[in-house]
């Protein structure tokens, strides 16, 4: 698979943080329905996702998909991911350094091909900006674009970083 080009972050302005945690702290609230809600509608939406996941790889339709332990205990873990990026937006070491792990972890140990994690975020979005509608203005729009961004050029710079070549 051809990797896009590698994305530059743009800087997320001390407002913008703020936003994103405010908004943040009442999507984390109901974290594992959020979670399932998004991977239910990523999975929905780019099946191939599923090939990454032995255990619910065979699952067909989104309610079996949300009665699923498993996909409950991932979203939790996905959501959890994200939290400590949130929390830890002003201290971009640490968001590095989280954004990396799980980088590399997809990248060698599960060898998912990077352009899922802008999928992935791209849906988180949509689905956030649904669930959380009256919260969702342009300008928290515009926040949590920048905050997509981030995630997905921390993550795919630790894909290049392992030498990903898939």
């Amino acid at each position: 698979m051809e990797i896009e080009r590698w994305e530059r972050s743009e800087e997320i302005s001390d407002a913008e943080k703020k936003v994103i945690q405010e908004t943040w702290s009442r999507v984390y609230a109901n974290c594992e329905d959020v979670g399932v809600s998004i991977l239910i509608r990523f999975f929905v939406n780019f099946p191939s996702a599923k090939q990454y996941f032995s255990q619910f790889k065979h699952m067909e339709g989104p309610l079996e998909m949300e009665r699923s332990l498993q996909l409950r205990k991932h979203a939790r873990r996905v959501m959890g991911a994200i939290n400590t990026v949130v929390e830890n937006l002003n201290d971009s070491e640490k968001v590095s350094s989280v954004l990396a792990l799980v980088g590399k972890a997809h990248a060698l140990k599960h060898k998912v091909e990077p352009i899922y994690f802008k999928k992935l975020t791209g849906v988180m979005l949509e689905v956030i900006a649904e669930e959380y509608a009256n919260d969702f203005t342009p300008e928290v729009h515009g926040a949590w674009t920048k905050m997509k961004t981030l995630i997905c050029t921390h993550v795919t710079a630790a894909y290049k970083e392992v030498g990903w070549a898939q």
